[in-house]
């Protein structure tokens, strides 16, 4: 059992299960595509992928890759806490650079579907995090994209400064460099 809520950005669901204990410990179902579906969620998940971050501090983001091979993706954090967040970058959206964050974590369980046409990216919140998400569509470094975690025009209120970040991240353009340079190609849809 899901409790499926939209989010201030259409398409982007925060995901709480049912968590169901006893004196052996809990027992949760993470995904249901029939649950989904019923909500209007149709996404087919293709990979799966985990992620470890040791300190406090680490910052992965923001991602996102270009069609045709965007990806949906439905984030959780399975140990742990971190400050997750989605980044409208479909071009002709009411909603363009607006962004939604909130904290996944092992206790909350809470899980953040995020849709095609956004970046995303999180910051540990704790030290030892893992994080797995499914994706909709394969890597393909080919279409891979990223985004100044710090761009002003989007002015994300991250909890508190990273202090540690991939070089890829460090050096990432901003959203307006992006589109000037034609280097995002999607466009708003009505879901």
């Amino acid at each position: 059992m899901l409790e499926i809520q939209e989010t201030k950005l259409k398409g982007v669901f925060e995901i709480v299960p049912k968590v169901f204990g006893d004196a052996r410990g809990w027992f949760l179902e993470s995904w249901s595509d029939r649950e989904l579906k019923a909500a209007g969620i149709g996404a087919v998940f293709v990979q799966d992928n985990h992620s470890y971050s040791a300190e406090k501090g680490v910052l992965r983001g923001l991602h996102y890759q270009n069609e045709p091979m965007a990806q949906a993706k439905l984030i959780r954090c399975t140990r742990g806490e971190i400050f997750d967040v989605a980044v409208d970058i479909r071009k002709n959206s009411p909603h363009f650079s607006f962004w939604f964050g909130t904290v996944l974590s092992a206790e909350n369980k809470k899980q953040l579907l995020i849709p095609r046409g956004f970046a995303h990216g999180f910051l540990t919140l704790t030290d030892d995090v893992e994080v797995q998400y499914k994706a909709d569509n394969f890597y393909a470094p080919r279409f891979d994209g990223n985004i100044r975690w710090d761009d002003p025009d989007i002015g994300i209120e991250w909890p508190f400064k990273p202090t540690l970040l991939s070089d890829k991240d460090r050096d990432a353009p901003l959203l307006k460099d992006r589109v000037r340079n034609n280097e995002i190609n999607f466009l708003f849809e009505l879901l």
